[in-house]
């Protein structure tokens, strides 16, 4: 007779969907991320929700990072979203790009390559230098 997985500690727990669109949670956890100067996998942020990736919960968070942007914004805070990554590549994906905000900070290159890796770290550097000690 097995365990019950209520009692075994590493039996996954079931994720609340509703942590995809808890935007001061993301934005919580991209804060730590920024303290530490690192940038988080798509995967690695909704693991860290609770959840495995899937095309579906990518895109729910993405929608939930335009809030977790605007909410810095008013707090006078740089964007977060650009911490979110590829795995493949460690750029954002291309709703980041096409959404305006690479535009807004004044790049109008491609989305891929030496130059959007360029202006990506120097993006997330300014966000590293603003969290450092905070």
């Amino acid at each position: 007779m097995g365990r019950d997985p209520g009692l075994d500690a590493d039996a996954p727990v079931p994720a609340d969907v509703s942590a995809l669109g808890d935007a001061p949670r993301i934005r919580a956890i991209l804060n730590d991320a920024a303290r530490e100067g690192r940038s988080v996998s798509y995967s690695e942020l909704l693991g860290e929700l609770g959840f495995r990736f899937t095309r579906p919960k990518m895109r729910a968070v993405v929608k939930t990072l335009a809030e977790v942007d605007r909410l810095c914004a008013l707090d006078g805070e740089p964007d977060m979203a650009v911490l979110v990554v590829r795995e493949s590549d460690r750029l954002p994906g291309q709703g980041w790009w096409v959404g305006g905000t690479a535009l807004l900070l004044g790049y109008d290159g491609p989305w891929e390559g030496a130059a959007a890796t360029r202006f990506i770290r120097e993006q997330q550097q300014a966000v590293f230098d603003y969290w450092e000690g905070r």
